[in-house]
């Protein structure tokens, strides 16, 4: 004789797999580009995003989200915005472009995103930084009122930098532009150890934009022949790699030290890229 269930425990039974029905599924929020160019696509549709947060195109791109209007959303695309057209599906990926920071990043190579392309192995003993974070007001800011010395008896004497300012490096072709730069950094050498306590070393975080790899791995060489790699960290951005993006994870790199009572100088080689 075949046996029937009764009717509650069907009932209970039809209850307990519908409500686990849609535990599986995970919604995307998804919009369409309205438009692109100069590395910058607006997209409709992403109501929900964040500032800062990782998006992903159609073509396998991605992209920021910076510029949050009411109507659509400023993205910086990672690499060539070629592939990108208008009308393509952009999806969110939910989480926070930061990258890593700390004493662990000081003679490490590492990519835009922070990951590690020296061959050394993983990174320990870091913590993680928000790339686009809020500039400091003017209220908080201290005046430029200290000198950074450079090593170089032209600079230091006719133009002096000081902590806390920019200086723009401007010149023809093969004019020596990085090697000033390259200079200043082996320069600190000598002058960190003069330094008697951790506020006074200089740490130096060099961005190499949209340049070879055979011109990243000749900087390195230099950097490590002169013992100037344990206070620097290099962030390589090749041509093949989101160029965009290392601006941002080299400040977000060298902040750690200001926030931390240290000094740090941060290059930017180059802007024009």
């Amino acid at each position: 004789m075949e046996f029937s269930p009764r009717a509650a425990e069907l009932t209970t039974l039809l209850e307990s797999r519908m409500t686990n029905f849609y535990t599986n599924f995970q919604v995307d929020e998804i919009g369409r580009v309205v438009s692109v160019g100069d590395g910058i696509a607006r997209v409709y549709g992403l109501n929900e995003i964040q500032a800062g947060e990782m998006v992903e195109f159609a073509s396998g791109v991605k992209g920021i989200a910076l510029n949050l209007e009411n109507e659509n959303v400023g993205i910086v695309v990672f690499g060539s915005d070629t592939a990108i057209k208008e009308g393509d599906l952009v999806k969110r990926t939910g989480s926070i472009v930061d990258v890593p920071a700390g004493k662990a990043m000081l003679g490490r190579v590492v990519d835009a995103l922070g990951v590690p392309i020296d061959g050394k192995g993983a990174l320990s003993d870091h913590e993680r930084r928000r790339v686009e974070v809020k500039a400091p007001g003017i209220i908080e800011r201290k005046s430029v009122h200290e000198p950074m010395q450079t090593g170089l008896k032209a600079v230091d004497s006719l133009v002096p930098i000081g902590c806390g300012q920019r200086e723009l490096i401007i010149g023809d072709r093969q004019t020596g532009k990085t090697a000033i730069a390259i200079d200043t950094i082996l320069n600190q050498k000598q002058m960190n150890s003069r330094g008697t306590n951790e506020s006074e070393t200089l740490y130096c975080v060099y961005v190499a934009i949209g340049q070879k790899r055979s011109t990243v791995a000749q900087l390195v060489q230099i950097l490590s022949e002169a013992n100037a790699l344990e206070y620097s960290i290099l962030v390589a951005a090749t041509a093949s790699d989101p160029a965009p993006l290392a601006p941002y994870s080299g400040c977000a790199m060298g902040e750690y030290f200001r926030d931390n009572g240290m000094h740090a100088l941060i290059i930017y080689d180059d802007v024009s890229k």
